[in-house]
């Protein structure tokens, strides 16, 4: 590892399936000392028409720039240009903090990446096709762009591996599962994690003590339930593709939906596969996978839209209900992520009819805590706390590799 300046700085890469989002932190904000940012950034439309690059710092008019970024390779690169030209200077970079979706049984805290934790990593890729391969593919572009530069892997199922065997385990052959690695995994670890630490914090509740309920809203959905501190359920399964209604996935379904896919269609399992994690959600409901582009339909009278919306939010309502029979005496229930933070009306409709469950719901208080930068309490102070709370998977990064290599 580099030695540290007193301008040393963390940099965090949180790549998606066509997006590449990043931030630079100090090292000192890494540590938790100070908060605050020096660059934040996000490629849109990797592999697509019409990619975006926007680069922010922080009082600065941000350096946007629309160009073809043919795959995840070619973004680090953009993104290290944009470093270069726009700062702060990568030469004061002394760790990488990448977000990894799956770390499967061996990979639970975060850990520094070395050639044999690449191929191990690598070899992980079965348990998250659709997400590990990219995740990767910037680790192996960040290794060749700062050889020097200590690189540290952060896991999203890493935060979930304290569920209890009932939570986890599927009713199928045990020899079966144990052998193929089948089991409820959980995923958005990062974010659930963050958010439970601040929500605590908020609360005046110790972290180790908190007892939450958080829905992470945005164009993946999943809930978590929290006792101790500590992830006991959560809606996602073995894949992301499980639990609640999403933007382009489907969610629950009955399985056999699957094989009856293939024999009515002619379609093949990865076909299927496909269809029902980019072709399904909201998207499959109503041709639209943007909840904001969806309300705007059903509010003009578009039928589709409006059964989309009922789906989603009915979904969401039910594991909060389910989510509360195993959270004894619930701190909060949160709402987090883009939807979470952003949309009262999602949350009107998830929590508004639980009041004989105890959520009671501030009307003018929800409606006001659109995008709020701090935590926010949005129930009328009679019954189960309801917050709305910021998440920052970057920072959780940072912070959690910083506890790694900082000392």
């Amino acid at each position: 590892m580099r030695p540290l300046q007193p301008g040393s700085t963390v940099l965090v890469v949180n790549s998606g399936s066509s997006s590449l989002k990043y931030k630079v932190l100090t090292a000192r904000a890494a540590a938790g000392e100070e908060s605050g940012w020096l660059a934040a950034g996000l490629i849109e439309r990797i592999a697509g028409s019409g990619s975006r690059l926007t680069h922010r710092r922080p009082e600065s008019t941000p350096y946007v720039v629309d160009f073809l970024v043919a795959d995840h390779t070619a973004a680090v690169a953009a993104m290290k240009a944009a470093l270069d030209h726009h700062g702060p200077d990568p030469a004061d970079i002394v760790a990488v903090g990448h977000r990894i979706v799956h770390g499967g049984d061996r990979f639970t805290e975060p850990t520094v990446v070395d050639d044999a934790v690449q191929t191990a990593l690598e070899e992980l890729t079965p348990l998250a096709p659709l997400h590990n391969p990219v995740n990767l593919g910037c680790l192996r572009a960040m290794r060749a762009e700062l050889p020097d530069v200590t690189q540290v892997a952060a896991f999203d199922t890493a935060f979930h591996t304290t569920l209890p065997p009932h939570a986890r385990t599927y009713a199928i052959p045990r020899e079966l599962a144990e052998r193929l690695g089948i089991r409820r995994w959980g995923f958005h670890g990062l974010s659930h994690s963050y958010v439970a630490r601040r929500t605590a914090q908020a609360l005046g509740v110790l972290p180790q003590e908190a007892r939450l309920i958080i829905c992470h809203i945005g164009n993946g959905v999943s809930v978590t339930a929290i006792a101790e501190g500590c992830s006991i359920d959560t809606s996602m399964g073995m894949t992301p593709l499980a639990g609640l209604v999403m933007g382009t996935r489907s969610g629950d379904i009955d399985p056999a939906v699957v094989s009856y896919l293939i024999r009515a269609t002619g379609r093949s399992a990865d076909e299927v596969e496909a269809l029902l994690n980019h072709d399904s959600g909201l998207h499959g409901l109503c041709g639209e996978s943007d909840v904001r582009s969806v309300r705007r339909r059903a509010e003009s009278g578009d039928a589709a839209a409006r059964l989309a919306l009922g789906v989603y939010t009915y979904q969401l309502r039910k594991y909060i209900g389910a989510y509360l029979a195993v959270v004894p005496q619930p701190h909060a229930v949160v709402f987090t992520g883009g939807v979470g933070e952003n949309d009262p009306q999602t949350r009107a409709a998830a929590v508004g009819p639980l009041r004989h469950l105890g959520l009671r719901l501030d009307p003018g208080a929800n409606t006001a805590a659109a995008g709020p930068a701090e935590p926010v309490r949005i129930d009328d102070g009679l019954g189960i706390p309801l917050l709305v709370v910021p998440t920052d998977e970057e920072l959780e990064i940072a912070r959690q590799i910083w506890r790694l290599i900082g000392s």
